[in-house]
This record gives structure tokens, sequence and C-alpha cells, in this order.
């Protein structure tokens, strides 16, 4: 690398990390949450409104075959479930507050369904990055039985490999507000939990 291109590199990096820095975007610190709630239209039109919620990702996890589309994925064949993965500031909001949101959000109470929308899928399920969170998970489960009837059938597994969806699917009900699926499932469902 020439001194001329190490320079251009340089500046470059002061430059990015000086507006994201002016932005109030804390670039280090942040964890993860990889979450399937039924369709991750809904997951993502939840999280996405939370503050401390950095950013929300739609996309596959939990399934056997490499890079699926969404046409596989609906499929049932490639075991992998419709999922957020959700990035969020730890000062802000914490890993318990996400779920707690988690389990309002959905009825985790019926297998590979929620609402009209049925098959693995679209099962409820938490993949956990590391021991701390499958530790939080499992009690937070335990806790979330007192408010449900039914038994929680809530999948807890490690996370081995995320895949981002289609560009399509991102940020879905912000981009299509006026969408059937979005007005009669997503809207009245944000109304549910105050979240405009």
């Amino acid at each position: 690398m020439t001194s001329n291109t190490s320079a251009l590199v340089l500046a470059v990096f002061v430059i990015v990390t000086t507006t994201h820095q002016q932005k109030g975007v804390r670039m280090e610190g942040l964890e993860k949450a990889t979450l399937g709630a039924g369709c991750f239209w809904c997951v993502e039109a939840v999280f996405e409104r939370l503050d401390g919620v950095h950013s929300v990702v739609s996309g596959y996890a939990g399934g056997i075959k490499p890079n699926p589309t969404y046409e596989e994925v609906c499929s049932g064949e490639t075991g992998h479930a419709e999922v957020a993965q959700i990035t969020f500031d730890p000062a802000k909001i914490s890993y318990v507050q996400i779920l707690n949101i988690f389990w309002q959000s959905h009825d985790p109470t019926t297998l590979n369904r929620q609402g009209g929308d049925r098959g693995t899928q679209y099962r409820s399920v938490i993949f956990y990055h590391g021991e701390q969170q499958k530790a939080i998970a499992e009690k937070s489960k335990l806790s979330a039985q007192k408010l449900f009837a039914d038994p929680i059938v809530t999948e807890i597994q490690p996370l081995s490999t995320f895949y981002a969806a289609e560009n399509y699917h991102q940020d879905y009900f912000r981009n299509n507000p006026n969408a059937p699926y979005c007005r009669m499932v997503i809207a009245p469902k944000l109304n549910k939990l105050k979240l405009k």
C-alpha cells in the first residue's frame, strides 16, 4: 500500500468514525438477539420501534441448507425459522426487556403457527448468543409461563448461522404500510403493544 493510499484509508476511517460519534451511534458494546415469533415482518416491525434497538434484520436461522431463499424456507424442507436479528444497546434496553416484549408480541403456546401463518418456519424460537443469553432465556420462559394458560412451546437453541432475508423483506412494514397483511396483522399488533 502506498503512503497516499494509507492516508486515504485513514482519512475515510476518521470521517466515518466521527460521523457515527456525532450521530450518537454507539459502535461498541452492542449485543444481538435472534428471535422467531411467526412472520418476520411482524417481529421486525415490533422491535425496530423500541428505544435502544440499533437495527433489526429479517432472516432465517435454525435450518440445514446454507443461504436459503424465502421460497425454500416456506417449503418447510430447510428447517429454518423466520427470525429477526436485533442489534441493541444493553445500556438502553436489556436482553430481559427484549424477551419481555417477545413474549407479549406473539402467542408462544401455538406450535408452528402464529395466527393464519402455519408451518415450522413460523415457530416460536429464541436463538441464543452465548451461555449468558441461554440462562436468561430459560429463566424468562419459566417466568412468562405464568402469563399463559397453555404450555409455552418456544424452543431455545444456540444460534449457529443467521442468513439475512432478501432485500424486499427488510423494513417491510415501513415500506408497505398499506399492504393488506400490514393493515390487518401488523398494525393491530403494534396498536396492542402501544408501539407506533
